[in-house]
């Protein structure tokens, strides 16, 4: 209500010089009452009704931000569902029929619907065969099939009437319908040209030329990563990668010695944002996901993340030295 437009999203808060990003604080919060919640189900097994409350925690930020509209932000939440699977209220089921309603609205942009539901069809009738004819088996293959026909069909009507134009344009550059280097894929490709132009062992430290003379756009924020591989090349790439993966196995290692419900559950959440962050804004600078504008943890020019990812870092230390009944001081 009081925010700043920028890039078409009023997601910023002017303090002077300084812009406050709510939703990055908005992570922190949603972490410590997730945990807080999850922490009062600490004697009870995981139940329907806990995971709605968890869900309504983690969506009611997800509602306000998309209301900026801020995509990336908002999908960054999304993240805390490694949570519910650790604490067992996802089954690993869920998590791979998640992944294949990934994998199917990937298809469905890709080949015509009614020759992808024909394909489903002959792979469900292929699975009865397979199994044999057993009516427990022809039935959960038919709900299957019936839920894959709808899930098809309504793919079309998301993708026209509730994405945007700009972000259509983005999945339609990364599954190769569109090429347009010049307009909507103008930062990727530039961002894959200073990656590429870094080969091994990169142009050293402020001597990338795409990046130097500001061919890539966002280059300090959001395509940041671009940056690191024209100037430090593979080896600088790999070795930042190799960083994030081992902070992030360290907090899970963390995460895994609590004695406390909320401890855990917060530390895993901790996990969730950062991996998403890292993942998401290293694949959206290479091409492997659409561009949707997150900053890369503690890399990334910008107040508001730094200070969130910090302070995420912060409390999680702060739980584990009082797990080890250590003084604050």
């Amino acid at each position: 209500m009081i925010g700043r437009n920028v890039g078409g999203n009023q997601a910023w808060i002017p303090l002077g010089s300084f812009r406050l990003q709510p939703s990055e604080f908005g992570k922190l919060a949603t972490c410590l009452l997730l945990a807080y919640y999850l922490n009062t189900q600490t004697n009870k097994l995981p139940s329907f009704k806990a995971l709605l409350i968890g869900a309504s925690i983690v969506l009611f930020p997800v509602f306000l931000v998309m209301l900026q509209p801020d995509t990336g932000s908002a999908l960054a939440f999304f993240s805390l569902i490694f949570v519910f699977y650790r604490e067992g209220y996802v089954g690993t089921k869920l998590l791979i029929f998640g992944g294949l309603a990934i994998l199917l609205f990937i298809m469905a942009l890709l080949i015509n619907q009614w020759i992808l539901i024909g394909i489903i069809a002959a792979i469900c009738v292929l699975f009865i065969f397979l199994l044999g004819k057993k009516r427990k088996y022809i039935i959960d293959l038919s709900i299957i099939f019936a839920v894959a026909s709808v899930f098809v069909m309504s793919v079309d009507f998301a993708y026209e009437k509730i994405l945007q134009p700009h972000q259509r344009n983005r999945i339609d550059i990364i599954l190769g319908k569109m090429d347009d280097p010049k307009g909507q894929g103008y930062n990727l490709n530039q961002s894959k040209i200073a990656i590429g132009s870094g080969k091994l062992f990169g142009k050293g430290y402020l001597q990338g030329t795409q990046t130097k003379y500001n061919f890539v756009p966002e280059q300090s924020t959001d395509f940041i990563f671009c940056t690191i591989g024209e100037e430090w090349g593979f080896v600088g790439c790999v070795t930042l990668i190799a960083l994030y993966v081992f902070l992030l196995f360290r907090i899970i290692h963390i995460a895994e010695r609590q004695r406390t419900t909320f401890a855990r559950v917060y530390a895993y959440g901790v996990a969730s944002i950062l991996f998403f962050h890292f993942f998401i804004n290293i694949g959206m600078t290479i091409g492997i996901v659409p561009v949707i504008g997150i900053p890369l943890p503690f890399i990334s020019y910008g107040g508001s993340s730094l200070w969130s990812f910090t302070i995420l870092l912060f409390i999680l230390l702060k739980f584990d030295s009082m797990r080890k009944g250590l003084s604050p001081n």
